[in-house]
């Protein structure tokens, strides 16, 4: 056998049946990890003695030169991601972020990373970000809405995860807003679509919504003890922006809920599924849609839009603008005055000129 020598070890035969094997990178040689019979290291020669046998310098080399794994740059930038997704959430978490709020940023900065799934989060720069909203815009074609939640994500991102400044024109949010109406039932479709509501429970949570007010979250939130049968009131906790406040309790929902307790007996929240857990807004939402269905009622409708019913009756009925803002929870008086623009109080007063003439 003749000398071989590699950039980790020179191979040298000694004998007929032995050969020895010098390691260049002594310093980081394993002595004593080698349990190679028939394998032994020679101090005075700096280097190890060894059988003439294949499968003992087979075992010799994978015990010293093993290459590492290398990984791909996917997977080096799953990892930085996950570690980036979970800063993220948990900077959400301790700002006390709502849990809507959260799961929204939370979808948007995901799909953000898998976007650019092959880049490390911490060498994203402005010009991807205009380059993922331009493919969101143009592809996708997103409202504006959805594009300030977007944005809205990433900018906490690269302030409270990445502690970059956020100046660039590509995190402004657009100063145009969009102005649609929102879909609003009339009094006679709300009373067809309790009518579709057989249950008992399902009804008193219908008529909860509407004749309060609610939001999905603040219906599913309230509790036995937020229900003020005296003073015909409903305290909302911890409502949107966690705010506090109180809504009105019409009388025809305090003999339904009466009705409700008797044959239900709730323990603690308000409306309860099984094992007295706090009912689900996913179960509230199916509700809606069920008796919406069976009601035949050809609009564009969602549990929300019981809200937006309640605040136009009122306004109809003559009820002050700040009265409705106040029970509705808004902190500014334009999101309320989007209700002006859907009541029919002053359209039922005009003429319209067509029916002045005679044709």
């Amino acid at each position: 056998m003749k000398e071989i020598k590699t950039k980790n070890y020179c191979l040298t035969p000694i004998s007929k049946n032995r050969y020895k094997i010098e390691v260049f990178s002594f310093r980081f040689q394993k002595i004593h990890a080698v349990k190679i019979r028939g394998c032994y290291f020679s101090g005075p020669q700096k280097s190890w003695v060894m059988p003439q046998d294949k499968m003992c310098l087979d075992q010799f080399v994978a015990l010293f030169f093993v290459k590492p794994k290398k990984e791909n740059k996917e997977e080096i930038s799953k990892h930085s991601y996950d570690k980036a997704l979970k800063d993220f959430i948990d900077q959400l978490t301790l700002k006390r972020y709502s849990e809507n709020t959260i799961r929204a940023y939370k979808e948007q900065i995901i799909n953000f990373f898998k976007y650019f799934k092959t880049i490390n989060p911490q060498d994203l720069t402005d010009e991807n970000i205009k380059e993922y909203m331009l493919q969101l815009i143009k592809k996708k074609n997103i409202s504006l809405s959805y594009q300030k939640i977007v944005i809205c994500a990433i900018k906490y991102f690269f302030e409270k995860v990445l502690r970059r400044e956020t100046k660039s024109y590509y995190f402004e949010i657009p100063k145009s807003k969009e102005r649609k109406l929102p879909v609003v039932l009339s009094k006679e479709e709300v009373k067809k679509i309790l009518s579709c509501t057989p249950n008992l429970k399902h009804k008193a949570i219908l008529s909860t919504v509407y004749s309060a007010g609610l939001r999905l979250s603040e219906v599913v939130n309230l509790k036995i003890a937020d229900i003020d049968g005296e003073r015909k009131l409903i305290y909302i906790r911890g409502g949107k922006g966690k705010k506090d406040r109180t809504t009105i309790l019409a009388k025809e929902l305090i003999v339904l809920l009466r009705k409700y307790f008797r044959e239900y007996k709730p323990k603690l929240w308000l409306f309860e599924g099984l094992d007295s857990e706090q009912y689900s807004k996913r179960s509230v939402q199916e509700i809606f849609y069920s008796s919406l269905r069976k009601s035949n009622i050809d609009k564009n409708a969602s549990i929300h839009t019981l809200r937006h019913s309640f605040a136009t009756h009122l306004l109809e009925g003559g009820e002050d603008l700040r009265f409705i803002q106040k029970i509705l929870g808004h902190a500014n008086m334009k999101t309320t005055e989007i209700y002006t623009h859907i009541t029919n109080v002053r359209l039922k007063k005009i003429e319209n000129p067509l029916d002045s003439l005679k044709f």
